[in-house]
């Protein structure tokens, strides 16, 4: 679809990305889902293909290019159609180490986010907990001053990565708990070295995204040095709020790589099964169906592009990050069960690709924020 966002160096950039991962990564992308991750070799050939630190300040090591280059690499890293090598890469590049890019030191960034840009360490990022998701007032895991040094204690859950990492990227409450926690007031973001004393991990099954290697992660007394800092002490609610909205439309993004890939499978089917009458893509009723999902496909990725020019414009678009999530993990959902449901039995075989894009859609529409609290927060912006 030709588009007012993109100019030739995203045309020829797409093409180079959509070669290598056809050939490096595709090839072993169902490998990695049953062996729930990436191997190191992965992450060093996709650091080496620069894929890693697009967005990323050249000062901390990355590409500095603009928006539309990442939304490039982000659709066609969906369009390999497994969502859980979409969900690790994206963690990486685009949400753990995006706050080290933003607001993480000198030292920090030559430390950590140098070599991850470079493929060489893989981040997490851990905010969940067993009992606070997308209510960041209620994160218990305290980091506590001890002398130079910050004392970490607390559980986090559904971390991607969790089992290769080599650092997270985690949500403290460094501000005086009590016996509840205290609010939005008292965080802050901790790079914790996986490394450490204290530190443990246990791999979590899940439906699909199999391939982002989703772990608990316990940190019990685990004493960190206070350089690890990111930013200022006590303003982790401010950059979460930021960075969440770039993680929306990440999010939103790779929905539409997915949606494209989804869309290929179930449009290659009903060209090629044949019934008495023909190919079933012969079937008005069947026609008519494709017809709507792509039309809502074509709207939906307008509203992405959208919402990645008002970034490009400076501004920071909460309410259409939230809209253009919201949109296109819904109807990525709407697709895949589409598709699994026109292929048949077909479709339903657990090796099939349709079921992995059921699996793997129904994810999107939770991590990052749940479709309900985004319909809370664009019903607020719109009745404001």
């Amino acid at each position: 679809m030709q588009s007012p966002y993109f100019t030739q160096h995203h045309e020829d950039f797409r093409k180079r990305v959509r070669d290598f991962l056809e050939a490096e990564i595709a090839p072993h992308a169902a490998e990695w889902e049953e062996e729930n991750g990436l191997p190191r070799s992965a992450w060093r050939l996709l650091g080496r293909e620069g894929c890693l630190g697009l967005f990323h300040p050249r000062r901390a090591g990355g590409a500095e290019e603009d928006i539309f280059t990442s939304l490039v690499f982000l659709e066609e890293l969906g369009r390999l159609g497994f969502g859980g090598v979409r969900a690790a890469v994206s963690v990486h590049a685009y949400m753990a180490t995006h706050y080290l890019a933003r607001s993480g030191g000198a030292e920090l960034q030559s430390e950590y986010l140098a070599p991850a840009v470079r493929g060489e360490r893989v981040a997490a990022l851990a905010i969940t907990e067993p009992n606070a998701g997308s209510d960041l007032s209620r994160l218990a895991t305290a980091a506590d001053q001890d002398g130079d040094h910050f004392v970490v204690n607390g559980e986090k859950t559904m971390v991607s990565n969790g089992m290769v990492a080599d650092f997270h990227v985690v949500a403290v409450r460094t501000a005086p708990s009590g016996p509840r926690p205290c609010g939005t007031t008292g965080l802050s973001l901790l790079l914790v070295d996986a490394r450490l004393p204290g530190v443990s991990t246990a791999p979590v099954q899940t439906l699909g995204w199999r391939a982002a290697g989703t772990t608990t992660v316990t940190y019990d007394r685990v004493r960190v040095p206070g350089n690890r800092l990111i930013g200022k002490i006590n303003s982790g609610f401010y950059q979460l709020m930021r960075g969440l909205q770039l993680e929306r439309l990440v999010a939103a993004t790779l929905a539409l790589g997915g949606m494209d890939a989804c869309m290929d499978d179930l449009r290659g089917f009903l060209t090629q099964r044949e019934v008495s009458s023909g190919p079933l893509a012969r079937m008005q009723v069947l026609a008519h169906r494709i017809a709507d999902l792509a039309t809502e496909l074509a709207a939906a990725r307008q509203l992405v592009h959208h919402t990645a020019w008002l970034f490009q414009e400076g501004e920071i678009p909460t309410t259409e990050c939230s809209m253009a999530k919201l949109y296109t993990t819904e109807l990525a959902c709407r697709l895949a069960e589409a598709s699994l449901q026109l292929q048949g039995a077909h479709g339903y075989l657990a090796s099939s690709a349709a079921s992995r894009f059921y699996r793997d859609a129904r994810a999107a529409t939770i991590a990052a924020g749940p479709s309900e609290v985004m319909r809370d927060l664009i019903g607020r912006a719109v009745l404001r």
